[in-house]
């Protein structure tokens, strides 16, 4: 407050929303000014730092501007584009400012209705869970079957809702945790093996959001699940980004060394899109890292993607963690993984997502050479 403070020219007026929210008003500034000043309230945010635990912390700034004029509606609808232009900053990556522009609330009054839509399909029970198997390339033997879950959600009239139509509203509008608790209730209960002790005869992963990561309550949560549905050590293998792992790193070695504890495992997905760094990859407990399949699709015409592939292969035996390819979708690209030292794939090619409802768990391995 006191760096906004500050910047802010004495005519106008600083006032906080919320927690980290806070508004401006610059009567009698063209437009051109009003971005003037607001790129130096973001010039000096971005210069402050603070500690915490021994460490200096940076912070970012989205700012969204909406001009007040004399066909403004009300208080309420600029407040409204205002905080639709400040999603439209994050939107583009954070850390910058946005002149509302007519078509984003549309934008944004679309994703809104996508929130209730969620809502009720939770109420409803409309999710439901596809799969698609991770096989070995070439001599990985005594290997069990391993199955990347996938939600999906049913609409109002009964038709199958791809995860690219809801995902992006649910994360930011915080229901992430609300599904990922759904996906690991039904797995835990309906899928993961519940057999008898020993190893598991083959393996579910479940992707979690970064949001649930972050949620305080989640790991007692997955926990309990655990345990009352009696899941065997090694029956389940949670997924999670890269970008999600390095943004809340201590929260999350420690969600994941209390989960391998009962014998979960973990893949880092999308590996190779973030900050990726060996000091991540040495400091997380994962078992497997995902390739992301933007270097996956082109390997065999891309030299650069061949390299990326093939040093995160190396990486990953340096570490002793197995690496597994996505987007794989032809046997040439496949064998050119194998050759590159990829210990598994998951792709079109290999078996395009299906309802779980027609998973028949077997206990023998997938098996496609490459």
């Amino acid at each position: 407050a006191d760096v906004l403070r500050e910047r802010v020219p004495r005519s106008g007026a600083l006032a906080r929303l919320g927690g980290d929210e806070f508004a401006v008003l610059l009567p009698d500034f063209t437009l051109a000014a009003a971005t003037e000043i607001a790129e130096s309230l973001r010039e000096a945010i971005s210069a402050f730092r603070f500690s915490w635990r021994d460490n200096a912390l940076q912070v970012g700034v989205s700012i969204g501007i909406v001009p007040v004029e004399a066909g403004s509606e009300s208080v309420a609808t600029l407040m409204s584009a205002a905080d639709v232009a400040c999603y439209v900053a994050k939107d583009h990556g954070r850390n910058r400012i946005h002149v509302y522009e007519e078509g984003d609330a549309a934008e944004r009054h679309q994703e809104m209705q996508w929130v209730a839509r969620i809502t009720r399909a939770l109420e409803e029970d409309r999710f439901e869970l596809y799969y698609q198997p991770i096989v070995p390339i070439g001599p990985e033997e005594g290997h069990w079957p391993h199955y990347e879950l996938l939600l999906r959600m049913r609409d109002e009239q009964g038709q199958l809702v791809a995860p690219s139509a809801f995902i992006p509203a649910a994360e930011r509008y915080n229901l992430m945790p609300g599904l990922d608790r759904w996906v690991v209730s039904h797995t835990f209960e309906t899928l993961a093996y519940r057999g008898a002790p020993g190893t598991a005869p083959y393996m579910v992963a479940i992707n979690l959001s970064g949001t649930s990561l972050n949620d305080a309550r989640f790991l007692d949560f997955v926990l309990d699940e655990l345990t009352a549905a009696a899941v065997v050590p090694g029956a389940v293998c949670f997924e999670i980004t890269e970008t999600a792992a390095i943004a809340n790193l201590d929260r999350v070695i420690s969600f994941m060394r209390a989960l391998k504890v009962r014998g979960c495992r973990f893949s880092l997905d999308d590996f190779g899109t973030g900050l990726s760094s060996l000091t991540y990859l040495k400091n997380l407990p994962v078992d497997y890292v995902k390739i992301d399949g933007q270097f996956v699709r082109n390997v065999l015409r891309d030299r650069a993607d061949e390299c990326v592939v093939e040093s995160i292969a190396r990486m990953a035996r340096a570490f002793r963690i197995q690496a597994i390819a996505e987007r794989v979708e032809s046997r040439d690209v496949m064998q050119r993984l194998g050759e590159l030292g990829v210990s598994f794939a998951q792709g079109y090619f290999i078996a395009v997502p299906q309802p779980v409802t027609e998973l028949t768990l077997r206990t023998s391995s997938h098996r496609i050479r490459a």
